[in-house]
């Protein structure tokens, strides 16, 4: 059986991040864990400083099960580099050249319009993003 994974984002600002990327990735709040009825519920059983925040982190899933679960936390400290790890969000593959650029440039506007912005295109290929706090992802066609 293959390793499950979790990705995870550290960042400034959870609550931004999780409403671009639920837009992005068709994600959706990820149920507290049993037997909590709410996030907040589950967060207050922790023992935490008292300026630690439920809205400092936040939980994001795939409805279908399919994809990694996302985390998505707030650190101190700035990004400062280049992401080493990025997601690569893929629309359809089928069709001609044209078309797949055509579905890669129609998805990358959505995601500018969603809080995104354009790095760098590839004609033809894929467009390079950043989330709003600056994390690099891709926008390319599936395999097929």
């Amino acid at each position: 059986m293959a390793a499950v994974i979790d990705l995870t984002f550290d960042c400034a600002d959870a609550q931004l991040l999780a409403v671009f990327w639920k837009t992005a990735l068709g994600y959706v709040d990820e149920p507290p864990p049993a037997p909590f009825r709410t996030r907040a519920e589950w967060f207050a059983s922790f023992d935490l400083p008292d300026d630690d925040s439920v809205d400092d982190g936040a939980w994001l899933c795939d409805p279908d099960g399919v994809g990694p679960r996302l985390g998505i936390l707030k650190v101190p400290e700035p990004k400062t580099a280049k992401n080493r790890l990025h997601i690569d969000v893929r629309v359809p593959g089928h069709g001609s050249p044209d078309e797949r650029w055509a579905r890669i440039e129609a998805e990358s506007g959505r995601l500018v319009r969603a809080g995104g912005s354009v790095l760098e295109k590839f004609d033809g290929h894929h467009v390079v993003m950043a989330d709003p706090e600056g994390n690099e992802f891709c926008v390319a066609a599936a395999p097929v």
